[in-house]
């Protein structure tokens, strides 16, 4: 029997996919940035639910083009202190060390894997934070609205790396709108794929300008006419430079043609997609979550819609994940649970040597020792379902 494996396919509907794609490009003029992104980034935007999206290379650059446009606009400056969810992906933190913010993990909950606003509200006690880059883990969320509130409340800028939960709704919102701004991913095993790609959602014109050139140069190329007039008048550049002028701290980021017309094509699937990822969760989860003897519950009946990235399962031991990891061997892929608690990754105490001894992380700690996901694909069989339960009941 083959293996069970985290994702089958490049895209959703590959075969039909590819063969717009070869027509797409045979017959295009232009393969780099231009109208098939912006079409691309009209409709995630509309799709989100969102005034703004500004499409990316990948996930982890939008990751680092939204912090360096908040540093560049001044909202966040060097020093500053900057929470995120310690059971997260690498290039999550990565930035807020690259461009000197103060990393500060905060602990996640163990039934959601997740940050509440009760771990929050225990950071806060001890320390004060300029912004927070949650995490959305898995498609799981806590109580996201009350720490929206509390950084309302405190002045702290809400970000939401969302690039595990498009589609998951929670209180009657999306995640990824809740904080100023949210990044999403759309790697190849990830709920829609460009191959590679991401892209960051905004309400914010200001911030959506600014990441649009943070992604090109510092140039005003892709602005609209109003912004770059602002621009050039401000700064007093003539119409001979004003292509060639950069005007804050930049990378080049950006997207193909290429990616976007995938996106734009998976983007007629995706709810569909994303329907079948929340069945096979229901039915895995209804049987392996029973077990509390050998499991810890996972809860997620406050989510409206759970749109299901992977079936995380956290161990009562190590003992028995071990067991577990043994069982699955040439049958059902797995991996640990996204970079475990990422203060224990070899960068994070290579540059942060001390973070160890003034923030105690015990249930990421857990989670990273005794837990592991499986995959959840939209092409997941019934077959397929059976055999997992069976192996983890």
């Amino acid at each position: 029997m083959a293996i069970i494996k985290l994702i089958k396919s490049t895209f959703y509907k590959e075969k039909e996919t590819k063969a717009q794609l070869m027509s797409f490009i045979s017959s295009s003029k232009q393969l780099s940035f231009g109208q098939e992104c912006l079409k691309f980034e009209e409709n995630f935007a509309r799709h989100q639910g969102r005034k703004f999206s500004v499409f990316f290379n990948s996930g982890s650059f939008a990751n680092l083009a939204l912090t360096q446009a908040l540093l560049n606009l001044g909202w966040l400056k060097r020093g500053d202190r900057a929470g995120f969810s310690a059971l997260t992906w690498s290039t999550n933190v990565m930035p807020l060390i690259q461009l000197g913010l103060e990393p500060v993990p905060i602990d996640v909950e163990l039934d959601t894997l997740n940050v509440s606003s009760k771990k929050l509200g225990n950071i806060l006690e001890n320390t004060g934070l300029k912004t927070f880059f949650i995490t959305n883990l898995l498609g799981l969320c806590d109580d996201i609205d009350k720490i929206k509130k509390i950084c309302e409340k405190k002045k702290i800028i809400l970000l939401e790396d969302n690039c595990e939960s498009l589609g998951t709704v929670y209180n009657g919102k999306k995640l990824g709108n809740y904080g100023l701004a949210s990044t999403f991913s759309f790697f190849v095993g990830h709920h829609m794929s460009t191959i590679e790609g991401g892209a960051v959602c905004t309400d914010n014109k200001q911030l959506a300008t600014m990441l649009k050139m943070v992604r090109a140069h510092g140039w005003d190329r892709n602005l609209d006419k109003t912004e770059q007039e602002k621009f050039r008048k401000t700064h007093n550049i003539n119409n001979f430079y004003a292509r060639y002028t950069f005007y804050d701290l930049s990378y080049n980021l950006r997207p193909t043609e290429i990616n976007a017309f995938i996106g734009n094509s998976q983007l007629k699937h995706i709810d569909q997609a994303n329907n079948k990822r929340n069945e096979n969760f229901l039915k895995i989860a209804d049987i392996i979550y029973k077990n509390k003897k050998r499991y810890y519950p996972i809860r997620f009946d406050h989510i409206d819609f759970l749109s299901s990235f992977a079936i995380p399962i956290v161990c009562r031991s190590t003992k028995i994940r071990d067991d577990l990891l043994k069982r699955c061997e040439n049958k059902i892929e797995v991996r640990p649970i996204v970079a475990g608690n990422i203060t224990k990754q070899p960068f994070f105490k290579k540059y942060l040597p001390n973070h160890d001894k003034s923030f105690k992380n015990p249930n990421a700690d857990l989670v990273h020792k005794q837990g592991f996901y499986i995959g959840n694909n939209p092409e997941m069989t019934d077959k397929e379902i059976s055999i997992i339960t069976k192996i983890l009941a």
